[in-house]
């Protein structure tokens, strides 16, 4: 048994030691009781890991029940499912594997006895009818006209209920406490429900079915449970849950409940009910979607189990609910993939390398290593003078600072040789068909003989033998933080570029990969094949990206405000004579250093920024446009696969140099473009984002000054701070499409009197 999540110490595990050192226990028995209408998500592995965890720790058992009281919801398919992913995540429950049905004609007796005890009666009520009497949590309710009813009548009448004579919801089995009761639990909550419906495990033997709150805890005391755990939404139900079971002839020792946090995870939700509509609605491909948090989903798109039990631990259990941020998850993610994965290389842009000095026939078996520890061993690559490399590693004019490859420029192929470009062949459009090189022979393994310093290391590809590809670059189903919340339809904030596909090629030997199987990508990600990758079709889908290349501001929420996800930021370090040299090809351009930082820190950054100065813009703006700006609307999402390229950060730095955009118009875009992609101008025209000219600022301004007068008397009077206020009528009233720079300039002139002469320019 696997001990996790559950193995640094806890409110719960102290509430198991002090039982033991009281002699309450002999044993430690706890369970997991999952509902089998759906399929596990990651929140239930935080519970399974504390269940399953906790009793290993203290030498005892967890059982696995199946809670299968409703069963028009519960499908066979769901209880198999629980079983593969808990066994999947590491647990076992041996011959402990029970369900509540195991258990109806004992719940049956229960109910009996306590109405016996003139604590049940039958009631006729209707589910409206009980709702309406409940009261509120200042009024007593109302009690039912059945509430006193004979018990020889409700033992009759609940009889006939299970032999089936009444039709679904005709009656109903309520507890007899107290209908003033603080916790509304207790105003005499349904024991039993009437329900002609086929059971998956007890088929048409049962009409009526036990309510969840009477069978969980009267279950829990059949299978000798000691310490039951649950969610704190289950709070102000364990007083039911106690009643129960001290009104009924359980078995003792009895059972107790506790209740600690559940799991919330950003960016994602974990609700079973929009879960299912995702699925039924065909939003995603299934339970086992990769993009889903669901067990089976994050086993498909690559997740070690490992990962999740570790994050488990991490966040351990409280009793304070609280959301955990997706990169701390993504983090666990990341760190087990590292140093288990073994690497392989892969191309997604292929062009042709071709070593036209290499001896013709001869194929260099290359021994690469699988992984920097040399536990893995290493792999065979043969060479035989072609090769695959990315197109994006080569540039015709490459800017300062540039490692890669360019002609007459020296390169490294990862573990292999050095190399130089010295002629590119092109289409009649330009495009690069192929790169013709030579190599250094004595070289081999990639270090100069002679100590010279080679800068630059490329991946590759051979093109005998390769294997070609599909990669799913799986992102997050959501674009936004907290999907659903307030008013939000968390179906329209699905993310539509959450798994956008690209071909690629990579070494031969990964045709023999098998489903599950997780690699490190170089420089592209970590990745596992798909359950449906066949030898024919290989698929691969993205587990995590290398590495996460921001952080959040720690900086103190605004009061009465819920602290916000601000823009990533990079550690304001002095840099070293090193580092400097490493920024040097950005800083020399004007681009700050933490700017450069931020593209440093991410390949992906690095190479699209220097894209778009290729693609005709100035070098600060496009470092300025993609190191803040573009890493702001990412917020934490990956680089790798954006939809995108370096010459649409070029078109939208002309919009914005050229007065099209302002600042509010220029993040717009932006959003639009890591979502879906496409021209910025395109993106301007279809959202309205262009911009007012100053001569249609002027008559908006006019307005705001005539409808506040007051105001605009004052600011003209000295009273500087009343600028922001009137700015913000003039930003409102144009929808944004201001430049506040003209927009204040018109403003300050306007109150004074008189018109600016350049409109353009910044007031006091």
């Amino acid at each position: 048994m696997i001990e996790s999540a559950s193995s640094s110490s806890n409110f719960l595990r102290d509430l198991i030691e002090t039982d033991l050192a009281a002699g309450r226990y002999d044993r430690v028995v706890t369970r997991f009781p999952p509902e089998p209408n759906g399929y596990l998500h990651i929140g239930h592995a935080k519970a399974i890991c504390a269940n399953f965890g906790l009793a290993a720790q203290f030498g005892g058992v967890c059982t696995l029940r199946m809670d299968d009281t409703n069963p028009t919801k519960e499908d066979i398919e769901y209880v198999e499912s629980i079983q593969d992913d808990i066994r999947w995540l590491g647990f076992d429950w041996g011959e402990h594997f029970f369900h509540a049905a195991d258990y109806f004609e004992q719940l049956y007796r229960y109910a009996r006895e306590l109405i016996s005890k003139d604590l049940a009666y039958v009631c006729s009520q209707t589910n409206e009818e009980m709702r309406r009497d409940r009261g509120t949590v200042i009024e007593a309710g109302t009690a039912s006209p059945d509430r006193d009813r004979p018990t020889a009548e409700s033992l009759d009448l609940f009889a006939r209920m299970r032999a089936g004579e009444f039709a679904d919801g005709e009656l109903t089995l309520r507890a007899k406490i107290d209908m003033a009761a603080s916790n509304m639990k207790l105003r005499d909550p349904p024991m039993y429900r009437i329900r002609h419906a086929t059971h998956h495990r007890t088929g048409d033997d049962w009409p009526i079915y036990p309510i969840y709150d009477f069978a969980h805890g009267l279950s829990d005391s059949v299978e000798g449970i000691t310490h039951s755990f649950c969610t704190l939404e289950f709070q102000n139900n364990r007083a039911l849950y106690d009643w129960y079971i001290e009104n009924t002839s359980t078995l003792r020792p009895r059972p107790y409940q506790y209740e600690f946090a559940r799991l919330v995870l950003s960016w994602t939700l974990t609700s079973k009910r929009k879960l299912l509509q995702l699925v039924t609605e065909d939003h995603v491909q299934g339970w086992d979607d990769p993009r889903m948090p669901t067990i089976s989903g994050l086993r498909r798109r690559g997740v070690p189990p490992a990962a999740i039990r570790n994050f488990c631990d991490r966040i351990g259990v409280s009793k304070t609910n609280s959301i955990i941020e997706m990169e701390v998850f993504e983090e666990e993610i990341r760190a087990e993939l590292n140093r288990t994965a073994p690497r392989r290389m892969v191309v997604r842009d292929p062009v042709r390398l071709v070593l036209v000095d290499w001896p013709e026939g001869t194929v260099d078996p290359l021994e690469l290593a699988n992984h920097p520890s040399a536990d893995l061993g290493t792999r065979t690559v043969p060479l035989a003078g072609q090769v695959f490399v990315e197109r994006s590693d080569f540039s015709d004019d490459p800017p300062k600072g540039w490692k890669r490859l360019s002609v007459g420029v020296e390169v490294r192929l990862r573990g292999a040789y050095l190399v130089t470009v010295n002629e590119v062949l092109r289409d009649e459009d330009g495009r690069i068909l192929e790169l013709h090189a030579t190599h250094d022979h004595a070289s081999r393994g990639g270090d100069a003989p002679d100590g010279r310093k080679v800068r630059g290391t490329i991946h590759w590809v051979p093109t005998e033998p390769s294997v070609t590809m599909n990669l799913r670059m799986v992102d997050r189903l959501f674009a936004v933080a907290n999907p659903g919340e307030g008013d939000a339809d968390f179906l329209d904030e699905l993310n539509p570029a959450s798994m956008p596909i690209t071909e690629a090629v990579g070494e031969g030997a990964l045709r023999d990969a098998a489903p599950g199987d997780a690699f490190q990508f170089e420089r592209i990600g970590y990745f596992a094949v798909d359950a449906d990758s066949t030898a024919e079709a290989l698929v691969f889908n993205r587990a995590v990206s290398l590495r996460d290349t921001w952080a959040k501001a720690s900086t103190a929420p605004t009061k009465g405000k819920s602290k916000a996800r601000s823009a990533p930021v990079v550690a304001a370090a002095t840099p070293s004579a090193e580092e400097l040299a490493a920024l040097a090809a950005w800083t020399e351009v004007g681009v700050s250093v933490e700017t450069a930082r931020m593209l440093k820190a991410d390949a992906a950054l690095d190479t699209l920024a220097w894209d778009a100065v290729l693609a005709g813009a100035e070098a600060k703006d496009a470092a300025n446009l993609v190191g803040n700006e573009l890493v702001r609307a990412l917020d934490g999402r990956g680089t790798d696969a954006l939809p995108f390229g370096g010459d649409a950060i070029a078109s939208l730095a002309s919009l914005s140099a050229d007065g099209t955009l302002n600042q509010r118009g220029l993040r717009a875009v932006l959003a639009e473009l890591v979502m879906s992609g496409g021209a910025p101008g395109e993106i301007v025209e279809r959202l309205s984002l262009v911009q007012l000219s100053s001569d249609a600022l002027t008559p908006v301004i006019t307005a705001v000054l005539a409808d506040h007068p007051e105001e605009a008397a004052r600011l003209a009077g000295g009273e500087t701070k009343l600028i922001g206020f009137l700015l913000g009528q003039v930003m409102r009233r144009t929808g944004g499409k201001a430049d506040p720079k003209a927009a204040r300039a018109l403003l300050m002139q306007s109150v004074a009197g008189t018109r600016p002469s350049t409109a353009g320019k910044a007031g006091p």
